[in-house]
């Protein structure tokens, strides 16, 4: 690929598959009405509502939330190339893929291939199937080897590979990562912090999921939604972040919470506003 991966030197993945126990509450941007006489001084009056709230899923931030997990999960910032990315990190997860490091021993490469062949019977990567599903839970390549990696790059050319990529993302981490942010009232890089949490931990019961991890932060400092400070909350939220990573060796090195999020949120940059400078295993990145 264009810009060779830092994987084997900080691989950073998802823990064992387990069911989303994210509540998933929208909760809408506060909207401000004021009345005020009109123009026409004619005593009737006319409301004018402040526009919502910009969001990480406003298409302009989410371009910077999927360039900055990219810088991490990838070191570049071209996340779109991508799609056609696979390998085996050494991480106990099998097979490594896509945008967003969908893992053929975590369940989550399944159900990206399930979706694609649902939409596209017959497509190069749906007679893995089987094999995707015998290995799930575990780090093997038994009935994937040896033609599963240049089939995934052939599907990475269809446009509807590409699509299903997108939607699985969004189903299962990006949209429940903006979700919970809005209905704790923090703002886009709450929900970019969230995200990223979401992208390397997954999410369930155990101690270093998404969900666990928010709940050591809570038990620290309150967020906005509960009258809180949301850069107090966000830096609670933050060494709950690194403590979770560091009960794993593959997520030992944790800057791309200390020099890249933890940067933004002592800048008090709570909108991610570009430009955006930061580093991560050591790398610079820059958005204009």
């Amino acid at each position: 690929m264009p810009t060779p991966h830092q994987r084997a030197k900080s691989p950073l993945r998802f823990l064992p598959r387990v069911a989303l126990g994210v509540t998933l509450i929208a909760v809408p941007a506060t909207a401000f009405a004021a009345n005020s006489p009109s123009d026409a001084g004619d005593g009737r009056s006319t409301t004018a509502v402040a526009p919502a709230a910009v969001g990480l899923d406003d298409p302009a931030k989410k371009e910077i939330a999927m360039k900055i997990v990219s810088s991490a999960e990838n070191s570049s910032l071209d996340w779109k190339a991508q799609y056609k990315y696979i390998e085996d990190i050494g991480d106990g997860r099998g097979y490594t893929a896509g945008i967003i490091g969908f893992c053929s021993g975590t369940g989550d490469m399944l159900d990206l291939v399930e979706l694609y062949t649902q939409r596209k019977p017959g497509n190069v990567l749906a007679k893995y199937l089987p094999a995707l599903r015998n290995v799930d839970g575990s780090d093997s390549h038994a009935g994937l080897d040896p033609n599963f990696t240049k089939d995934w790059k052939k599907a990475a050319e269809d446009s509807a590979f590409k699509t299903a990529q997108n939607d699985e993302r969004d189903r299962v981490y990006f949209n429940p990562a903006v979700s919970r942010g809005k209905s704790d009232g923090v703002g886009v890089l709450g929900q970019f912090i969230y995200y990223d949490a979401i992208v390397m931990h997954g999410d369930g019961g155990d101690a270093t999921s998404f969900s666990s991890i928010r709940k050591r932060a809570l038990a620290k400092a309150k967020p906005p939604a509960q009258g809180g400070n949301e850069k107090t909350y966000l830096n609670a939220f933050l060494d709950a972040r690194v403590w979770a990573m560091k009960q794993e060796e593959a997520h030992e090195d944790t800057s791309r919470v200390d020099t890249a999020q933890r940067v933004f949120v002592q800048k008090n940059n709570l909108n991610l506003k570009t430009p955006l400078d930061w580093k991560v295993y050591g790398d610079s990145f820059h958005i204009d």
